[in-house]
């Protein structure tokens, strides 16, 4: 939603929220329940036509029988939605909700282009601290840590005391490189850019990636037609590990023990690995979901594997969980007898420490779902990053301890629906007591 007055904000927000997916919505609707004033108090700015996040972009296959869902919002059960509706739509409407029904601030569409820290002149000092303070609301209390400035690509601007910065992943796919990706002649799509399988019927595609997102995309591309190789960087990271409440306890505090050093956000996957569930039980066993091993460069035509031997045909280890349920007697035996010998031909050893395992075969698409950075172009004004590409985080998860009053939800440990709930909730919080 949006009101005349947020086409610019004249005075000092206490809040400016730059996002309103789960973390942005969350983080807004604690802002109301401990007592600031939409519009007056704290704006969220949203760079969608409508709402629903990232969610609002994903492909109609995508269903919440077959994704992960989203943990509820605070005050608004999802309830159970239909199986075969698009996730794009039940949480577009589901967001919607949430937004009309607490009375948000949102401006939309709203991209913003740039945060820029300004330290005031009148900003406390020592001396100024021991003086007595008159009562003031949280917008016009003053502040020990200066002011932002954040600018939309219209060049609309807000002058605020703090930041809650939820703005996700989905804007910054990312693509590695190998050597060839640019003479390729087919296609190269991006999970961001996939819309139906069946736009892929009759071809051989490669689908890069060994995280859910390649999963799905193997399991629909197979049913639709489409001749699938899979290749991952090493063998795919099944578990057979009951997920539990406390054992996503202990995946936040694994990556928040790197964020507090800095060190970027692993993928979900390295923090979680693959569940066997009866889907994927099924594809492994159809051969669908064996990986052919590591990506070692791209032709004209087609891909250089590192996995399929010098005849196209065997399969590489799986890794301990998925070998072992592909053995005689296991819940997927057969799987592999299953696997094509793939088309093409054997490489020419490129040195005589490189043995002749590689195999060229050709392919019509590749399917990078090769996952999302962090979307902090934004933030590049306050140089938060470290040398490794992180940025430092506070102990509580979402203060930035280069930027105080800036805080970072849906970032590391809040990448997942559940975190960014609490994540939001916590920013609130603290950004509110930034400016008491």
């Amino acid at each position: 939603m949006s009101t005349p007055e947020s086409s610019s904000a004249p005075g000092l927000l206490a809040v400016v929220v730059i996002g309103a997916g789960q973390a942005g919505l969350s983080a807004a609707g604690q802002l109301l329940r401990n007592g600031l004033t939409p519009w007056e108090d704290f704006v969220v700015l949203d760079a969608n036509d409508g709402p629903g996040g990232a969610w609002r972009h994903r492909w109609d296959s995508l269903t919440f029988d077959a994704a992960h869902g989203i943990h509820d919002l605070p005050g608004l059960p999802l309830g159970t939605p239909d199986p075969a509706e698009p996730a794009s739509r039940v949480v577009s409407r589901y967001y919607g909700a949430y937004e009309q029904g607490n009375g948000l601030p949102v401006v939309r569409p709203a991209t913003v282009e740039s945060v820029v820290h300004h330290v005031e002149q009148n900003a406390l000092t020592p001396e100024t601290a021991r003086s007595p303070a008159p009562s003031l609301t949280p917008s016009a209390a003053p502040s020990h840590h200066g002011t932002f400035t954040v600018t939309t690509t219209e060049g609309r601007t807000w002058r605020t005391r703090t930041v809650i910065n939820a703005t996700g992943t989905w804007d910054s796919p990312y693509v590695p490189y190998y050597p060839g990706i640019a003479e390729f002649t087919g296609r190269q799509l991006h999970t961001r850019g996939f819309t139906a399988a069946e736009d892929f019927t009759g071809q051989r595609v490669l689908v890069v990636g060994g995280g859910t997102s390649a999963l799905q995309f193997l399991l629909q591309l197979d049913e639709a037609g489409a001749r699938t190789v899979w290749s991952t960087r090493r063998a795919p990271d099944w578990t057979d590990r009951f997920l539990d409440s406390s054992w996503g306890v202990n995946v936040e505090a694994s990556v928040s023990a790197r964020t507090t050093m800095g060190l970027p956000p692993l993928s979900v996957v390295a923090a979680t690995g693959l569940p066997v569930t009866d889907q994927y039980l099924a594809g492994l066993a159809s051969g669908v979901l064996l990986s052919r091993g590591p990506l070692r460069r791209i032709t004209p035509t087609g891909v250089v594997l590192d996995g399929p031997g010098p005849d196209g045909g065997p399969v590489p280890s799986q890794g301990p969980v998925a070998d072992a349920l592909l053995t005689p007697g296991g819940a997927a035996a057969g799987g592999r007898d299953r696997v094509p010998v793939l088309p093409g031909r054997a490489c020419t050893a490129l040195s005589a420490e490189d043995p002749l395992t590689t195999w060229e075969t050709p392919v019509d698409v590749i399917l990078w779902a090769t996952g999302f950075r962090a979307s902090l172009e934004h933030l590049s004004p306050l140089h938060l990053r470290e040398r490794g590409g992180g940025v430092v985080m506070a102990a509580d998860g979402v203060s930035v301890v280069k930027s105080p009053g800036l805080f970072l939800v849906g970032y590391g440990a809040s990448a997942s629906t559940i975190g960014a709930t609490r994540a939001g909730r916590r920013a609130a919080v603290e950004a509110v007591r930034t400016v008491e």
